[in-house]
């Protein structure tokens, strides 16, 4: 199984930590961000495909063709158009998988939550939290897959929060993203459309902290220190 990893961002809202590095490389307790989320990849992914675009040379001298035992195959995004533009570029490499795992390079997770994601075709890892207006919301159905998908609702219908992570099958690339923002292209719009033909199981994370700021650094360092509530710190999806 492939596993694909978007790690082209300039992670502006991190400056100064990536004006000289790309934010995959952000340590967090002396290791970066990008060797955390490979140590909880599911031991079924075997090859990830890297999307690579700011600094994109550190991160190919830092992970080699091969890390931790998987073999890593890159794709350049010489333009910031976005996740789903990102996506688009991975099709060569995918459309002849059954599914693959798809991730950003900037969370922090647990190994069960996405043990369990890869177990079915397409699904969608959430994650509980109290004050769900600050994220993409998912409302599921009865049988626990995804109703809709409401981003930054006033009024949330739940509190499950999406946290970036899909399993995904080549259908995947049957949609577009028809919308952009700041001439980005974004995969939650492939997302929305995707899963009004193709049903998504919910699967609730065990752990999730997303890096977007440098505070998030000590805040990430406590919570995996078993310091704080990972409910306190995790921050929402961002595109960089």
């Amino acid at each position: 199984m492939k596993a694909v990893i978007f790690a082209a961002g300039e992670g502006k809202r991190l400056h100064p930590l990536t004006l000289e590095r790309p934010k995959p490389l952000v340590e967090v307790l002396g290791k970066p961000l990008i060797h955390h989320i490979w140590e909880v990849l599911p031991s079924v992914v075997d090859e990830v495909v890297v999307v690579v675009g700011y600094r994109r040379e550190m991160i190919r001298d830092f992970l080699g063709d091969e890390f931790l035992g998987k073999r890593v195959t890159y794709v350049e995004q010489n333009e910031p158009l976005g996740t789903a533009h990102a996506l688009k570029l991975c099709k060569t490499h995918l459309e002849n998988e059954e599914k693959f795992l798809l991730m950003y390079a900037d969370d922090l997770h647990g190994k069960e939550g996405i043990a369990r994601c890869v177990e079915h075709d397409m699904a969608l890892l959430v994650h509980f939290v109290d004050d769900p207006r600050r994220f993409g919301v998912v409302v599921t159905n009865d049988d626990g897959t995804i109703k809709n998908i409401e981003e930054k609702p006033e009024h949330p219908k739940s509190n499950l929060a999406v946290t970036g992570v899909y399993t995904l099958t080549p259908k995947i690339f049957e949609y577009d993203a028809l919308h952009t923002k700041n001439g980005e292209f974004y995969l939650t719009d492939m997302i929305e459309e995707y899963i009004k033909h193709n049903p998504m199981q919910v699967i609730e994370s065990d752990f999730w902290v997303s890096i977007a700021y440098p505070h998030d650094i000590d805040n990430a360092e406590k919570i995996l220190g078993g310091v704080q509530d990972v409910n306190l710190l995790i921050q929402p999806r961002a595109e960089n």
